[in-house]
Order: C-alpha cells, then structure tokens, then sequence
C-alpha cells in the first residue's frame, strides 16, 4: 500500500461525488476512474493516486480495493464504500459520502474560524498592551516627571496605576493564550482526550461538542443503513463515528438497550439521545419503514445546531474580548490624561 498524505475531506466529497454521477450514468469504474485521471494534475495526490487506482481496477479489483491501495482515503471511506459495493448500492453510498465529508468540511471551517477568531484578538490585545506600556506610559512619564520633578512625589502619582492595570491585564491576555495554544498542541499531539474532558465542563464548549458528535453519529448511521446493513449492526459501527467519549457511552448505554430487542428509536428516545423534538421524529420513522429520510433530515438539524452554537459562542467572546480591549486602553488613556488636564486648569 502506498504510503501517502490522506485526501482532505473537500477532496473526499469531489472524488464521491465525480464517482457517484459517472455511476448514475452507468458508466463502469474502470472508464470513470480514466476520466477523472484526465482532470487530475498528475503531480497532485488525487492525480497520482488516481494512476494507480486505474491500474489495479483494470487487474479486475473493485473499487474499494483500488481506493485502499493508494493509502489517501480515510478507513470509514473505504468501509462504506466497500458495503455497498457489497449490497449493490454503491451509486447511493457515494452520494452520501460526497454529503457527510462535505458537511464535516463546512464545520471544520466554521469551529477553526471560531478558534482564529479570538486567537487573533488575544494577539491583538497583548501587542496594544505591550505597546501602552513600553512606548506610550514611558513617553507620559517623562513629559510628567520633567514638568513637576518626581511623578512619585507629585499628587498626580495616581498614573501608577495605569501600569499596574495595563501589566494585570496583560499577564492575564498572555495566561489565556498560552492556555489556547498549550489546548491546541495537545489537541495535535495525542492528548485530544484531556482537553475534551476540560471543555466539557465549560457548558457552552460541552454542548457544541455534544451536538458535533451525534450529528457525526446520525451521518454514519444514515449511510451505514444505507449501504444495507442491519440496524444492530450499524448502531455499533457509527459510535466510533462520533470522536467523543461522553456521546459514545450514551450511545453504548442505547445499544445495549437494543441487545434486549428493542428498536434504535425506541432505545434512543428512553435514553434522551436526543433531545425530546428530535427523538420523536424517529420513532414514527421507524415504524414506516422511513428511517433513512428520517435520520437525513436529523443530521441536517444537528449540523445546523452545531453552527449555531458555535457562532453563538463566538457571539459571547467577541463583545467580550473587544469590552477588555476598550476598557484597559480607555481607563489606561483617563489615568494618563487626568493629570495633564489638572495642569492645564491650574495655569489656565
């Protein structure tokens, strides 16, 4: 197998979607795999894997196979892909795929957007801090010094505390984004469980982690079922899906539930899976036969919910960050201007 950078979720989604239409049209794999090679760059790592995929479909592999021989398609790709192959439902399965890595390329965006975004302003904030007080602080210090011989002595040594309030504020800018980038490398670096288990005991982080982890849950239950898999089945092969251990033990507790023959709907709404809104629309699901479109509509619902959370936390740090900005500089810029105001009335 090659060993190669995997494909990006965007890139994933194309490649499905390319798939799935050439499928839809009847075109057979080995002729459609040709035609996105002719689109390809072939420097590209979908150029170059695409080759070499063309070559083992042609050896009279299937599809799955020749995806997992180029090492850049991620395990989940290549089991949905290979069930359907499997229950002869490639064309749908692929549809959902170009869907699901879509949708997980859209949060993606929106969640690193959310952690720029007050990155940026931390950074922002420190280098005004830094600034007011090695550059402007030092320079009113002087001009008060020069003019009433000792800023210390002076009933204008209230300035003082502008320093203090601006290297307060400062220690506290830095300490916040040490603890930004500290979380982010262990996020990187292995020790995403810690920092999980830190953001859930901040309500707002735990939700949006919550509400990502069943929408990642419903999209692969969606797909498992429908690439012909049994329900029992699918249930356990999605919790790995989620990427978080709170929402995997409340789905454990719910497939545990099924084990005693109860059904998926009935198993999640005692469990409060979901919230009350959402767990009785799968339950009428099941009962028709409809739980596919039920779950699609869900896991719209729940991406929606996920954004939403997640711009409404930003909404809070936004104003909140700006308001600290704000008030140190302006507090800083009073203590300063005070004084020389006095000044000004007392030779006026």
């Amino acid at each position: 197998m090659s060993k190669r950078k995997q494909l990006d979720s965007l890139g994933i989604s194309g490649f499905c979607e390319s798939m799935g239409m050439m499928a839809k049209a009847g075109i057979q794999t080995d002729e459609a795999i040709h035609l996105l090679k002719q689109g390809e760059h072939q420097t590209g790592i979908l150029g170059e894997s695409l080759q070499e995929m063309a070559k083992t479909v042609e050896e009279g592999n299937n599809l799955s196979y020749a995806m997992k021989q180029t090492g850049i398609f991620p395990e989940y790709a290549l089991q949905m892909v290979e069930a359907g192959e499997s229950t002869g439902r490639l064309e749908d399965v692929l549809f959902h795929l170009s869907s699901y890595y879509a949708d997980q390329k859209t949060l993606s965006d929106k969640i690193h957007s959310a952690i720029t975004y007050p990155s940026a302003m931390l950074v922002m904030i420190i280098a005004v801090l830094a600034i007011m007080l090695w550059m402007v602080l030092p320079a009113f210090t002087d001009v008060y010094n020069n003019l009433t011989g000792s800023l210390s002595a002076s009933s204008y040594s209230y300035i003082n505390l502008a320093y203090t309030f601006c290297r307060i504020a400062l220690v506290v800018m830095v300490i916040l984004a040490v603890i930004m980038v500290g979380g982010l490398w262990m996020w990187n670096h292995g020790k995403r469980e810690t920092v999980e288990n830190i953001l859930w005991k901040i309500p707002s982080c735990a939700s949006i982690l919550e509400s990502l982890g069943m929408f990642r849950f419903t999209s692969a239950l969606e797909m498992f079922l429908a690439s012909g898999k049994m329900q029992d089945d699918a249930v356990l092969d999605s919790i790995a899906m989620t990427d978080c251990k709170p929402v995997e033990e409340k789905l454990k507790k719910c497939s545990r539930r099924m084990e005693e023959g109860i059904g998926f709907a009935q198993a999640a709404y005692d469990e409060e899976l979901f919230e009350p809104i959402y767990g009785r629309m799968l339950l009428p699901g099941e009962r028709s036969g409809n739980m596919e479109s039920v779950l699609q509509r869900l896991t719209g619902l729940l991406k929606d919910n996920c954004m939403n959370l997640t711009d409404h936390l930003v909404n809070i740090i936004e104003p909140l960050l700006s308001g600290v900005l704000m008030v140190t500089v302006g507090l800083t810029l009073l203590s300063v201007m005070l004084p020389l105001i006095g000044m000004m009335n007392s030779i006026g």
